[in-house]
């Protein structure tokens, strides 16, 4: 089934954040670095997931700001944001399938591209030796709690 309401990204976004929080590679940004609670941090983010996929939500927050924060304290690389988009993806997946899945999906590139190039410029590789994007392929979170 795919992504139709808000209980539907409550529930993605929940399985999303406790799987990014566990992470070794980008956990401690949440749960050392910015101290992330999920119960104050969940609300905002769907507001923000359902006004990106159906613009039903009020989201007036400034979406660079945090990641700003973090990222002058801790770089933040184009292998987090990999490991962003891997986790993000393998949870969509487990749980959903359709045209907002694919949107959430790809909505979730777009914002990691951006927000990468905007913390480290433009010129910032995505792929190729060294750090980058982590395969998608290599991660499957189908029936993680």
């Amino acid at each position: 089934m795919d992504i139709s309401s808000r209980a539907d990204l409550d529930v993605l976004l929940r399985r999303f954040y406790t799987a990014a929080f566990a992470d070794p590679l980008i956990g401690p940004f949440f749960t050392e670095i910015a101290g992330t609670d999920l119960d104050v941090h969940l609300p905002r983010i769907t507001d923000f997931w359902e006004r990106a996929l159906f613009r039903s939500a009020e989201y007036r927050r400034d979406a660079f700001a945090p990641h700003a924060a973090l990222h002058s304290g801790r770089p933040l690389t184009a292998e987090h944001f990999g490991r962003w988009v891997q986790l993000w993806h393998a949870t969509v997946d487990g749980l959903h399938e359709g045209p907002n899945a694919r949107r959430a999906k790809s909505q979730g590139e777009r914002i990691a591209l951006a927000l990468l190039h905007r913390l480290n410029g433009k010129n910032t590789p995505k792929t190729g030796p060294g750090p980058g994007f982590i395969p998608l392929a290599a991660l499957e979170l189908r029936g993680a709690a």
